[in-house]
């Protein structure tokens, strides 16, 4: 049983009541490969007019012992505290038109309770959910995240929600890719129809692209490993256009070799002589 949820959030006195604005969400704390949805974010709210009208109460949803907010020490006393915000923004982007952006920690507790807060915040602005994707596998199971959860509640109620996940090299996962960013705000555009500036994030992934591909040209290794990898995810686009998503192509390197190479590079790099054959 979910015990009401009005009391988990605040709706701001002068937020307005919308007609179908677009709701987008991105939680932090769960998958985000290539920092994707955290780049995207910061540009949405760096680039456009927004302000929180809902607020929620971060101190019940929020386990602040396993996210510890940083706090800064000034020479003889504490200066700031980084406190954990979880709202929902109203922006507008550059022709003017509205969304909704819920953004912040992914809580660590009453996940049922948050989501039908959310629910019942966005009924009450006026937001609207997107139809329309394609699906990107069959069947699979994998750990819960809020918005997941999120998405699969509203879709109990008969309410459309759209996910979007973007390919990442899983030897760039771990850092930010704003090329990642990139394709992901096209498909959030593409979808809701509004207009956002993306000059600054393109310029983002051509400067980082051009850092990888230095550090790829200047080792062999690097460069027959990423060779290796960019020809596994081209067997794979091909094998996604067939009945199945494996990849048969005989003369592609398993995983053990893939991986033996990488770690026999890494080995290399920090003047080990004991690395695995290749």
């Amino acid at each position: 049983m979910v015990r009401d949820a009005g009391d988990l959030y605040e709706v701001s006195p002068g937020a307005p009541t919308l007609d179908g604005a677009a709701l987008l969400h991105y939680l932090d704390g769960f998958i985000d490969a290539g920092a994707a949805g955290r780049l995207l974010t910061a540009h949405l709210l760096g680039s456009l007019e927004h302000e929180p009208v809902v607020t929620f109460d971060v101190d019940r949803l929020i386990d602040y012992r396993s996210r510890r907010p940083p706090m800064t020490f000034d020479k003889d006393h504490w200066a700031e505290y980084e406190s954990p915000e979880l709202a929902i923004h109203l922006g507008r982007d550059a022709a003017g038109t509205p969304f909704l952006l819920l953004t912040g920690p992914e809580p660590d507790h009453e996940w049922e309770r948050f989501t039908t807060a959310v629910r019942s915040a966005t009924t009450r602005l006026g937001a609207d959910l997107i139809a329309g994707s394609r699906p990107i596998v069959d069947r699979l199971q994998v750990p819960g995240s809020v918005a997941s959860l999120l998405e699969f509640r509203l879709r109990e109620e008969d309410e459309a929600a759209v996910g979007f996940a973007v390919h990442v090299p899983h030897y760039l996962a771990q850092a930010a890719y704003p090329a990642a960013a990139v394709t992901l705000l096209e498909s959030v555009t593409r979808v809701t129809g509004l207009a956002v500036p993306d000059d600054a994030l393109r310029q983002a992934a051509r400067r980082t692209d051009e850092e990888i591909a230095r550090q790829v040209e200047a080792s062999e290794e690097i460069t027959e490993l990423v060779q290796a990898l960019e020809r596994q995810y081209d067997a794979f686009v091909e094998a996604a256009g067939r009945e199945g998503l494996l990849a048969d192509d005989a003369n592609m390197p398993t995983a053990e070799e893939l991986g033996a190479q990488f770690e026999r590079f890494l080995a290399e790099q920090q003047g080990r002589t004991d690395f695995p054959d290749a």
